[in-house]
């Protein structure tokens, strides 16, 4: 494919990408291209589409919130790759596209006669992103899983508790979706790099697991030099004290984050008591860390003292790095929010008002954009089939009588 150099193009224009994959990993990574100018067409199963659609609140037209959120700037049609008609259909278009994102289990395309290598020697240029639960390779490649089953297996869920309490959910239900959905887009990105230099494709192979092992800190070179294994510290950090939660005098939560010697003394000062600076037993990280439980309840009984408000105007003062716990609705009421405009409101022809997380990241010269919402079940149909297919408005009715689209 060749992309044009015009100035206002958004950087992967002329870049098409078949994304037949499901639920959110994978299709996160086309979202994402497609914020960016990639065209990402969406093939979905006749009749019942991306599971992603009734997945969560459902909207008035019958897709879900995410649906409309993160199938953005897709266009959907509809193909069986189980069905021989189909299958020839799929090997057409990718013969005129660049990128394939799928996350089936490793062996099903193969099955269906659609592996890589096959795939391959119709476009020698393909890239494909191939997201599973585990990777391509090894003992349990196989094995099914989704984003949870990651969060426990990268040993991310056995530190999301308090100290002898129940392991929680950290934060998304997808935090490994959306992750590998990002590796993943920087994979296609790496692998199109490649492409320009040598016309070669290639694929890149993610277990949804690794996204999240991959951002534990020094959890495997803790382990590995000494055999240390981290507990569950709750709202702490390991080795950075105090860095934390701490509840306010109006019943809200702040997070204070002092990370280093500097920063101590900053808060120190704020919570007027500099000396603590000069006694030794607070005076190192080291230290500190050794005191952890006293030196939490000082910080502790000094912000449970104020509010919320006056907490964070006495560490913005000083330089201190504070910040609310923020909630949604604390989120829709913020002028940073506002002002970076993180949330864009649009009018969907379908359900009306809706606020969706903007694009990130920012480009200065050649920005990316949310042009539209997840679209309807096969809305793309007669496009894609008509115009780069060209097949012509018989054969379009007779694949949707056969249920082949």
């Amino acid at each position: 494919m060749t992309t044009s150099s015009l100035p206002d193009e958004r950087p992967l224009a002329g870049i098409r990408v078949l994304d037949i994959a499901t639920f959110i990993a994978a299709p996160f990574c086309g979202a994402t291209l497609g914020e960016f100018g990639a065209e990402v067409i969406k093939v979905e199963q006749p009749g019942v589409g991306d599971p992603l659609r009734s997945w969560g609140t459902r909207t008035e037209c019958g897709d879900s919130l995410v649906w409309m959120s993160e199938a953005r700037n897709k266009k959907s049609i509809t193909l069986d790759l189980r069905l021989d008609r189909g299958k020839e259909l799929f090997r057409r278009l990718v013969a005129r596209s660049d990128v394939v994102l799928e996350n089936f289990r490793p062996g099903t395309l193969e099955r269906w006669g659609l592996g890589y290598e096959t795939l391959r020697e119709l476009n020698p240029g393909l890239v494909m992103l191939r997201v599973s639960a585990y990777g391509q390779t090894g003992p349990y490649k196989d094995r099914p899983g989704y984003a949870r089953i990651a969060h426990a297996f990268s040993g991310l869920s056995h530190l999301a508790r308090e100290p002898g309490a129940k392991p929680v959910m950290p934060g998304s239900t997808s935090l490994a979706d959306y992750f590998s959905g990002l590796y993943g887009a920087l994979g296609v990105l790496m692998a199109l790099r490649v492409r320009e230099r040598t016309g070669r494709g290639q694929f890149i192979d993610i277990g949804l697991y690794e996204s999240i092992f991959r951002i534990m800190d020094e959890l495997a070179p803790a382990y590995g030099r000494s055999g240390f294994v981290r507990q569950p510290m709750g709202a702490d950090t390991v080795n950075i004290v105090p860095h934390s939660h701490y509840r306010t005098a109006d019943g809200k939560w702040v997070a204070i984050a002092c990370s280093s010697d500097r920063m101590f003394e900053r808060l120190a000062a704020t919570m007027g008591r500099p000396e603590l600076v000069c006694d030794e037993r607070y005076r190192t990280m080291a230290e500190r860390d050794r005191r952890r439980d006293e030196v939490n309840a000082m910080v502790a009984d000094w912000v449970a003292s104020l509010t919320a408000a006056e907490v964070q105007r006495r560490c913005e003062a000083s330089e201190m790095a504070c910040g609310l716990l923020y909630d949604i609705a604390d989120i829709f009421e913020d002028p940073q929010y506002r002002a970076r405009e993180n949330i864009k409101p649009m009018d969907d022809p379908r359900v009306g008002r809706f606020h969706a997380p903007n694009v990130v990241p920012r480009l200065s010269e050649t920005p990316g954009s949310l042009d539209r919402l997840g679209p309807a079940l096969g809305a793309h149909n007669r496009e894609i089939y008509g115009q780069l297919l060209a097949l012509d408005a018989d054969e379009i009715a007779a694949l949707q009588a056969a249920k082949v689209i």
